[in-house]
This record gives C-alpha cells, sequence and structure tokens, in this order.
C-alpha cells in the first residue's frame, strides 16, 4: 500500500555525472545528427568589433587534478559594453557579438580555449561601472550545483580598482584569482581552482 506523505520530500541531488556532453554537445562527443551543430561554439561571429583574444585555461580540483571533461558556459558584453538586449539599446549592441558560448576542455589535456573579442566595461542602471570580464558557468563530474565566476583581465589595473564587484571581495589578495594573465599580444590565461590554495572566488548568483 502507498505510503501517505504529508508532505514533499527533498529530491537527491545529483551530478552532472559523465553525461552532461552528450546532451550539450553531442557533435563534440562524435555523436552526429542530434544538431547540425552544438550550441555556443563561439560568442562572436565574424566581423565583430573590437580587440580578439583567447584565453586558455583549465579546471583543477583540490587534489590538483585537472578536470578533462569540464564544461563551462561564458556570457560577455561586447568591446562598448553592450549586451544583446530586446530593450531600445539592443540597435546600439555590436550585432555579431551574441556574447554566449559553451566551451569544452580538451578530453586529452584538459585545457579549454575561448576566443573571442574583449569586454567592455559595463554601466550599472543604478550607477557605477563594472570592469570589463566573462561570466562563467562551470559544471563537471562532482560538481553538485554548477560554479558561477568571473574572468577579469590583469591589463585593466584601473577599471578593476573602480569595480563595485570586485570591491565586494573582503579578502583582496583573493581579488588575484579572477584576473586572466597577459601572457602575449590577444593571449591570456586563466585557471580555475576549485578548491585549495589559489582557490578561484565563486559568486552567489
Amino acid at each position: 500500500m502507498p505510503q501517505k506523505l504529508d508532505q514533499l520530500r527533498e529530491s537527491p541531488s545529483q551530478t552532472a555525472g559523465p553525461y552532461v556532453h552528450i546532451g550539450l554537445t553531442p557533435n563534440a562527443l562524435g555523436n552526429h545528427g542530434i544538431y547540425p551543430d552544438d550550441l555556443g561554439t563561439t560568442p562572436i561571429k565574424p566581423g565583430a568589433r573590437g580587440e580578439a583574444i583567447t584565453i586558455i585555461g583549465h579546471v583543477r580540483d583540490g587534489a590538483g587534478m585537472i578536470l578533462r571533461d569540464a564544461l563551462i558556459e561564458s556570457w560577455q558584453a561586447d568591446a562598448a559594453g553592450l549586451y544583446p538586449s530586446p530593450n531600445e539599446r539592443r540597435g546600439k549592441a555590436d550585432p555579431n557579438v551574441t556574447g554566449w558560448a559553451r566551451i569544452l576542455a580538451d578530453f586529452d589535456t584538459g585545457d579549454w580555449v575561448l576566443k573571442t573579442i574583449k569586454p567592455g566595461a559595463v554601466t550599472l542602471p543604478q550607477g557605477g561601472v563594472m570592469a570589463p570580464h566573462i561570466a562563467l558557468w562551470i559544471v563537471a563530474r562532482g560538481i553538485n550545483i554548477g560554479l558561477q565566476t568571473r574572468i577579469y583581465f590583469e591589463d585593466e589595473a584601473e577599471a578593476n580598482a573602480d569595480c563595485p564587484v570586485l570591491a565586494r571581495i573582503e579578502h583582496k589578495p583573493r581579488v588575484q584569482t579572477l584576473l586572466a594573465k597577459k601572457v602575449s599580444t590577444g593571449q591570456y590565461r586563466f585557471n580555475i581552482v576549485l578548491q585549495g590554495d589559489d582557490e578561484t572566488v565563486f559568486f552567489d548568483m
């Protein structure tokens, strides 16, 4: 006889597991025919205005292991600091910058690569300006809830110093974990550390 419950019980949690790529990026796994192309392969289209940049990184766990099955989604403004939007400002945003991408770690090396344009500073409706940044959402096996963080740029020191989001980080030395390091012209390195020394700052959003 079914048990009568007076209240709903919490559903069990579940990690992203090994299935996240099957559902989100089947072509990358060689499972062709589900979608013509995987969604979010690039956040820009040909003709996007701004400085072309490449960001390379990896996701590392608390034991120092690089996660080769990490999947990251990115969201950013265009070079003028505008997001695609249906409101009256939409006509001003760069139509060749969708701003969204789905990035896979290389299954052999664990490195992920994002080729995009460098975003501009974003003016907030309530006042203030956020420094140029790219928002990230990270999932992989062992991560129960997707993690959210941001990429800022070490060569935007003045904008970073005035950014209201970075100003809210209480432990100032940890701001360094959000800064992409410039390695050459248009090339940056940004590693994500889940736990331990140099743990990346994550946001509750």
